[in-house]
């Protein structure tokens, strides 16, 4: 089991490393060339600026039973097709129970900002956001080993 983890935007890398190194646990960080990370756990992969570049190594490089980490829900789905575990930077567990209506909740909003309308912006992330993204984490690992 690896951590790979959609980096551009992904606040609580801290709490996925720690999780890491309590487990024992490779953790892979992967971001496009406009970003800069440092990690002295984790490995760091750069890809491409291209749209979708990130997504498409995670989603190539993810094996069955491996955590994404990820606030992309089409991510999330390509990860899950390949018997890999799939979590929120805000603790979410994504599964082959939500992701239908997760993707389909995605397309309405898309379509609705395509015709003009305003969607919601996403909540500020706070302390039960980071609570969460632990408690989860753990609990996907901990689950895998029985």
């Amino acid at each position: 089991m690896r951590i790979l983890v959609d980096a551009d935007a992904c606040p609580g890398k801290h709490i996925i490393e720690n999780i890491g190194k309590k487990y024992n646990l490779e953790v892979i960080m992967y971001c496009d060339v406009n970003h800069i990370l440092n990690s002295d756990y984790s490995k760091i992969i750069y890809a491409d600026s291209h749209f979708q570049s990130v997504d498409m190594k995670i989603a190539n490089e993810i094996k069955a039973l491996d955590i994404a980490v990820t606030q992309d829900f089409g991510v999330a789905a390509m990860v899950l097709s390949k018997k890999a575990f799939a979590i929120s930077p805000k603790g979410y567990i994504y599964s082959n129970e939500n992701i239908d209506r997760l993707l389909f909740e995605r397309h309405l909003s898309h379509k609705a900002r395509k015709s003009g309308k305003k969607t919601s912006n996403p909540k500020k992330r706070n302390n039960e956001d980071d609570e969460r993204l632990f408690y989860n984490l753990e609990r996907l690992i901990k689950d895998s080993e029985t």
